[in-house]
């Protein structure tokens, strides 16, 4: 098959190099300096690494990129037999992530991944968690913010403490420090309005969940299969409470440890997995997602879902939590390849097994 790539490329910064960003912000407020911008883009190394595999498994791979030089280049043909969508948009619209689906669905050009709804309403994280919430899935106590304190006020105040807060249209952790735990009321207010200046969009206000931080990646359509359950946990275990913000991920080789299988009671690996076929039920997602809950009691709560879930070959949570369990790079994107396949009944010119 000739496969495209859809993207959006990031400048090269070394995987898991940490940085001056947390020292950076200290005495600005604590949004406002921000370097994570492009958070959400990938590297060119990680392009790399997903075009040479696509090519690994005897496809031909082209470039397509993003917005007017990859709309040029659909409309003057000819077009891929199938693109490989990891776009994420530019700016802070709530749609961006849709943006690519939608234009490839106009051509009649068939993709990878979820489709233009389910990107949507998973990047908005307030929608996301209505949809959950109505199919039965915890989810923490929530509120949120569009610019105005005085009506959400009392709602906010309603919540257990501490809150946890984070701009509702973004990814990768984008927005998320160890900052964004809050204990009181005026810090809150504060830090809502910093964060709603610097990420011009509605900011989610959240109970936080004290337990156990979790990822889950899933994979298929008709019978999506539960890749595994990781477990996020802190190298310094004085830390407490433990948030996996912006700063870890960026030093994660030095500050976290990922635990796959995570070494959770039965019934709790049992609730985790029922829960995350019920999210992505209920978020109409397709081929590959990645979703994020905390476990408190035996029960866990829906964070987010990540249906463009980060592919990079040493960082990508996805990627780590499915070495562990025995899957390695080449053959996580052939199956991924070949969920999307079985899905649109496409038989390529070149297997998409491993």
């Amino acid at each position: 098959m000739r496969i495209g790539l859809t993207f959006n490329v990031r400048s090269a910064r070394e995987p898991g190099r940490p940085d001056d960003f947390v020292e950076r912000l200290a005495g600005s407020g604590p949004f406002r300096a921000r370097d994570d911008i492009d958070e959400e883009f990938d590297s060119p190394e990680t392009i790399e690494a997903i075009a040479e595999a696509i090519a690994s498994l005897g496809h031909e791979v082209e470039l397509l990129g993003y917005g007017e030089a990859l709309l040029r280049r659909l409309l003057d043909g000819p077009r891929p037999d199938l693109v490989w969508n990891f776009a994420e948009g530019h700016g802070s619209a709530r749609s961006r992530e849709a943006r690519v689906p939608a234009v490839l669905e106009m051509l009649d050009v068939p993709y990878t991944g979820s489709d233009p709804l389910t990107l949507a309403v998973t990047l908005d994280k307030d929608c996301a968690k209505r949809l959950v919430g109505a199919a039965g899935v915890a989810t923490p106590r929530w509120a949120v913010y569009e610019g105005d304190w005085p009506p959400v006020r009392a709602l906010v105040a309603s919540l257990p403490r501490p809150v946890f807060v984070k701009p509702c249209y973004e990814g990768s952790s984008k927005g998320i420090l160890g900052s964004s735990l809050i204990e009181d009321l005026a810090t809150l207010e504060h830090s809502l309005a910093e964060l709603h200046e610097a990420y011009q969009q509605p900011i989610l206000v959240e109970e936080f969940i004290d337990g156990d931080e979790l990822t889950v990646g899933v994979i298929g359509n008709r019978s999506p299969e539960v890749l595994g359950i990781m477990r996020v946990l802190p190298r310094d275990k004085s830390q407490a409470p433990f948030v996996y913000s912006l700063d870890m991920k960026r030093d994660w080789q030095r500050r976290v440890r990922y635990e796959c299988p995570a070494k959770l009671k039965p019934a709790d690996t049992e609730a985790v997995r029922a829960a995350a076929l019920a999210c992505w039920r209920a978020l109409g997602c397709r081929d590959i997602t990645r979703i994020d809950f905390r476990l408190r009691d035996g029960v866990p709560y829906f964070l987010e879902t990540n249906p463009l879930p980060g592919l990079s070959p040493l960082s990508g949570d996805l990627v780590i939590l499915s070495r562990q369990v025995g899957i390695e790079y080449r053959d996580l994107i052939a199956r991924i390849l070949q969920a999307t396949c079985e899905r649109l009944s496409l038989t390529p010119d070149a297997p998409v097994v491993a």
